[in-house]
């Protein structure tokens, strides 16, 4: 096992993995910027490092002074977290160049599945199912002969990154250009990749992704299925597991789908198979994380699974001390991502000082942040301030222990999507599970 683990990353997954350090006995480092400099991930950890200016790209994107922040302290591997420099291949190659072990797969692995366009490729040799469409677009005229090919509405896609930049929706043949050149430009901006590919945009579809776990002698578990069709500008807001309404049938299928694109890559820690279901039951690969997921601690609720500390252990060379037989889905758990944001106004993202914070308690009841009472917002970093998620024998109880965690949560001196959340959590579609990605848009 490792002695010390440097965490590159900050808010509330820096929390979490550092907690789950200390249970094992292992040592941590975090890194901060300027602007981090009394967040709560920085005085829980054993030794801290600044990095750099509050801007990401000079600190916590900043690979050179990562890697000269682990050198120094003498850390033997390194935690990316999600977001930032997770799903970053070159990252995961310079780790390895300093023997300092990447906590996730192999580079060549998150730069396959990376890159949208030929992780759809990988997924169609291994037989998984995949959204229709084409390939990379090489050109704008490409791009409007594949939308009629493929028939209206498309997306045009960023073959890189994540959280819904890079991609433009095109319902009408004659924005198809303009759509792609938005979408290469945003994603160039982005990514530092103008890569786009098509496929075509499915209604009334749910968001299903399989938490895969895989370790380095070659074995593979599912860890049960997610809904996370609750979203706002392609980003979750809700998750769920057990999905409410994938059937046992079905189920079986997405486990089985999962396992072979894990195996195609040959898959080395934890990360997530995504799909898109549609209504007839029919469902299509969409992407694969690499990395950590904002919503595992529903997965972990349900199946009773730490999923940091056995990315750890894995990434130590630990082989998975159970198999897919032994994977048990016990109740249903929810998460709701409680955002920095005024719901009112486009979800505009705020910041400021937490004036008032009470975190509800009970049975079954996790508020995973990293705020406290008194700590100053900055205005540079993802908007998401912490994640609620509750546990119970039932889907009906999870839904009553959510409203009543929701109620109970006070935070005060920003606004947050605390209030929302209550609301769309007592709608019919979401009490009946039938709501789809449209939820927000046809309530």
């Amino acid at each position: 096992m490792f002695p010390k683990i440097l965490i590159a990353n900050r808010g509330e997954i820096a929390v979490r993995i550092i907690r789950a350090c200390k249970e094992m006995g292992i040592q941590t480092v975090a890194v901060f910027s300027e602007a981090d400099r009394d967040a709560l991930h920085v005085s829980l950890a054993d030794e801290s490092v600044c990095i750099g200016p509050p801007p990401a790209r000079e600190s916590y994107l900043n690979m050179d002074r990562i890697l000269s922040a682990a050198l120094v302290t003498g850390a033997q591997a390194i935690h990316p977290g999600y977001g930032l420099l997770s799903e970053n291949a070159e990252f995961a190659r310079r780790c390895g160049e300093q023997r300092i072990k990447f906590i996730g797969p192999s580079p060549e692995t998150i730069r396959r599945m990376g890159d949208k366009d030929e992780a759809r490729r990988t997924m169609r040799s291994a037989g998984v199912p995949v959204v229709p469409g084409c390939d990379l677009l090489e050109s704008a005229d490409q791009a409007r002969a594949e939308a009629e090919r493929a028939g209206l509405p498309v997306l045009i896609k960023a073959r890189a990154g994540g959280g819904g930049r890079g991609i433009r929706l095109v319902e009408k043949i004659e924005d198809v250009e303009r759509a792609f050149l938005a979408a290469r430009a945003e994603a160039r901006t982005a990514f530092g990749d103008d890569g786009v590919y098509l496929e075509k945009y499915l209604t009334r579809v749910k968001h299903v992704e399989v938490q895969v776990m895989g370790d380095q002698e070659g074995n593979v578990v599912c860890l049960g299925e997610r809904d996370c069709s609750v979203q706002r500008k392609h980003q979750k807001l809700i998750e769920e597991s057990p999905a409410p309404t994938v059937s046992p049938g079905l189920r079986e299928e997405l486990s089985r789908a999962a396992t072979k694109a894990a195996r195609a890559v040959d898959y080395e820690g934890l990360g997530t198979i995504e799909f898109l279901l549609a209504q007839t039951g029919e469902f299509y690969f969409m992407e694969m994380n690499t990395r950590l997921q904002v919503e595992h601690p529903v997965t972990e609720m349900v199946s009773g699974v730490d999923l940091v500390k056995w990315q750890i252990r894995i990434a130590a060379g630990v082989p998975m001390s159970f198999s897919q037989s032994d994977v048990r889905i016990r109740g249903h758990a929810i998460e709701c991502r409680i955002n920095a944001e005024n719901p009112a106004e486009n979800f505009r993202p705020c910041c400021g000082r937490i004036e008032l914070l009470h975190i509800p308690g009970g049975p079954w009841v996790r508020f995973d942040t990293a705020l406290y009472q008194g700590y100053q917002m900055p205005p540079y970093y993802d908007s998401m301030v912490g994640k609620l998620i509750v546990h119970a024998a039932t889907r009906a109880e999870a839904v009553r222990k959510m409203r009543a965690a929701l109620c109970e949560m006070v935070i005060e001196g920003i606004d947050h999507t605390g209030e929302l959340q209550q609301d769309l959590i007592g709608e019919d579609a979401f009490l009946d599970g039938s709501y789809t990605t449209s939820f927000l848009e046809e309530r």
